[in-house]
């Protein structure tokens, strides 16, 4: 295994696994409108690809996808599928050559990220016109304002003090962050499941924060919180995620 680059914050190889496990999938739609957009078809860059949730979903639509991430763990849990080539690089220093993508994506990540030094690597990879596009989802929603609220308590109250900085970026929406490109208007997407207790669980044991919560505090906060909701929860209930995106042309 390769080792992850020097100053790399790495807040999730100790979950890769439950990361790649219980993750919510993002919405084919959103691929389909990258696609669209972007100027060809043949090379897409998916930077701080995680396990490769965004990475899978580009390889439907462009020739080539090349899937980066900082930590060689998260690249050992990443979903092997035709056309997705995975590598160990930061986002901000990809190795490509000079405007040879097409789309460069960040999934969820570019709250962790350097910004202004990811933003001058995409502007050098991408061809004239290309699409840089980053985005997350929201906090998770079930309709029940009751049963947000507790879910907010979790991710404000229980696990709160131990976010990274930079998760604050992401409840914003990116809309508090210098995006130095031609934006581009995209229309609104949301990734929607059903999920049972166990998944539940499974989701909020991916974050950082619990994690960090988990070795600080020497305790799971997860299985007695869950516990609380089983009541409320059923057994299982339909979820959405809204996800904040910007995309902008080089």
């Amino acid at each position: 295994m390769s080792a992850a680059p020097q100053g790399f914050a790495d807040h999730f190889s100790v979950v890769s696994e439950v990361y790649a496990r219980f993750r919510p999938r993002y919405p084919e739609a959103l691929f389909y409108w990258l696609a669209q957009v972007a100027p060809g078809r043949e090379l897409a860059l998916d930077c701080a690809t995680g396990n490769g949730q965004a990475a899978v979903g580009l390889a439907g639509h462009f020739a080539r996808v090349i899937a980066t991430d900082a930590s060689p763990a998260q690249i050992e849990a990443a979903a092997a599928v035709p056309r997705v080539e995975y590598r160990v690089a930061p986002a901000e220093a990809s190795g490509l050559p000079d405007a040879s993508c097409d789309l460069v994506c960040a999934a969820q990540a570019l709250h962790w990220l350097d910004r202004p030094a990811f933003f001058a690597e995409a502007r050098r990879v991408l061809v004239p016109g290309g699409v840089v596009a980053v985005w997350g989802y929201l906090r998770l929603r079930t309709g029940d304002a009751a049963l947000d609220a507790e879910l907010d308590r979790f991710h404000d109250v229980v696990v709160g003090p131990w976010w990274p900085p930079g998760r604050e970026l992401l409840d914003g929406g990116y809309r508090n962050i210098d995006f130095p490109f031609e934006e581009i208007p995209a229309p609104a997407f949301a990734i929607e499941a059903r999920l049972s207790p166990g998944a539940l669980a499974g989701y909020f044991g991916s974050w950082s924060a619990t994690d960090r919560y988990r070795r600080a505090v020497g305790s799971d906060p997860v299985p007695g919180f869950v516990a609380g909701l089983a009541a409320a929860w059923g057994p299982g209930r339909d979820v959405r995620w809204p996800i904040a995106l910007r995309a902008g042309r080089s």
